[in-house]
């Protein structure tokens, strides 16, 4: 029987489709495109996604006999996706262990819907990495926040996964030829929250093993600091086991929008933080997103968040247009014309582009050791240093290779190195 697999969006869904593929080819299926049975994992964080994800599936339904969708949308798009493709079986992140079940009860002429929350520890299962260098971890499910952008179904209860079972993978991937780890879940800040621990508590046991590899900490509210204290993640950050990298939304530099996004903290907080951050770590890499169009973002918010982003100086800005997701506390606010929203959006990525040109040019004439972690774009491989900068260099047989480069240019989104 030869199945396909597709995966979108964020590294869980990565981590997932590689669980699948593991047991899959364990039990003696055969991965092809050409195949029987499709699996998508699917990504529902923005309505433009969704749309894409939609579309997706009323193109491939009919290439296969069988389809199981999974991922996010079947948790927050069940009866769209049931209109459009009736036939097709969902799961959601919960029940990737049990897909081989689902195989065999579709061949038999059942449609699974498997949606229930369910507590399962995604580790020490088979895997089949599409990255020989990096390995996912999943370190929990769910989250705590309640965004009025966020739709409800998707974020679950939140689930950490004991500390033990976390540090065994990461020791079995590491065995097997890993040399980056991502920590991943919805919002890492919030870990070990429903287990009277914290996030400080897991990294100080990641620094107490003896493997050699590198760690690139997945994205956390920051509201989550107030808990954990960001000196606490600070003096983790010291150790050479972790890059000098961090992923914290903005999301908009109003207070009176932040207020209405109910995302606990205030522009000048989230200033201080960075602040914080930056005097310990000045190279640091940071991460950010920002949402332009939120309902009743007026110019003076929006010109707001596009002064905190000059004054933070970020690394990395994912830019989201507002689309409203059913069941969603934004639904019911007053919408920004879609025109005011694009242009704005135009707007806001000049300008982070131009920011993050102007970051990078600090790096030329930088020396030092970086990790190749991936190939890149006609004969490329992409490098990472210790502040998790992508650098594109050429050469041949790279990957995996601890290497010394030299940043000889620039580009907003990447620095370009020579070997030397």
């Amino acid at each position: 029987m030869k199945i396909k697999i597709k995966a979108y969006g964020c590294p869980s869904n990565l981590a997932d489709a590689e669980i699948i593929k593991g047991i899959l080819l364990k039990k003696g299926y055969e991965i092809d495109e050409e195949a029987d049975i499709a699996i998508i994992l699917t990504c529902s964080v923005k309505i433009p996604t969704v749309n894409r994800m939609l579309d997706l599936i009323k193109k491939i339904k009919k290439k296969f006999n069988y389809l199981i969708i999974g991922g996010c949308l079947p948790l927050t798009y069940k009866k769209t996706i049931e209109r459009i493709a009736p036939n097709a079986s969902l799961i959601s992140p919960d029940w990737v262990d049990k897909i081989e079940e689902v195989i065999k009860r579709i061949l038999k002429g059942e449609r699974v819907v498997w949606l229930k929350e369910r507590r399962k520890v995604k580790l020490g299962l088979p895997r089949c990495r599409k990255n020989e260098v990096i390995g996912i971890v999943q370190i929990g499910r769910g989250c705590i926040s309640n965004c009025a952008f966020c739709n409800e179904p998707f974020k679950g209860k939140l689930f950490s996964y004991p500390i033990s079972s976390i540090l065994k993978e990461i020791k079995f991937l590491v065995k097997d030829g890993c040399k980056e780890i991502w920590l991943t879940s919805l919002d890492t800040g919030c870990y070990g929250f429903d287990r009277n621990y914290t996030l400080i508590d897991l990294l100080k046991k990641i620094i107490s093993l003896k493997e050699n590899f590198w760690v690139r900490i997945g994205m956390m509210n920051p509201h989550h600091f107030k808990k954990f204290g960001v000196k606490n993640l600070l003096e983790c950050l010291k150790d050479e086991k972790f890059f000098k990298f961090l992923h914290l939304p903005l999301q908009s530099g109003s207070d009176r929008i932040l207020r209405l996004m109910n995302r606990n903290y205030t522009a000048q907080e989230f200033l201080e933080l960075v602040k914080e951050i930056r005097n310990e770590f000045p190279t640091l890499s940071l991460a950010t997103d920002i949402i332009i169009g939120f309902p009743t973002e007026e110019t003076k918010d929006f010109n707001s968040t596009l002064k905190i982003l000059s004054k933070i100086q970020p690394d990395f800005v994912n830019i989201s247009k507002f689309g409203a997701h059913p069941n969603t506390l934004a639904k019911n606010l007053k919408m920004v014309n879609l025109p005011v929203i694009k242009k704005r959006s135009k707007k806001a990525s000049e300008f982070v582009k131009k920011l993050l040109l102007k970051r990078n040019k600090k790096w030329i004439g930088w020396r030092g050791e970086v990790l190749v972690d991936e190939k890149g774009k006609n004969d490329t491989f992409i490098a990472r240093n210790y502040a998790y900068k992508p650098i594109v260099l050429e050469g041949k047989n790279l990957l995996g290779k601890k290497i010394k480069v030299e940043i000889v240019d620039v580009k907003p989104n990447y620095l370009v190195a020579k070997l030397l």
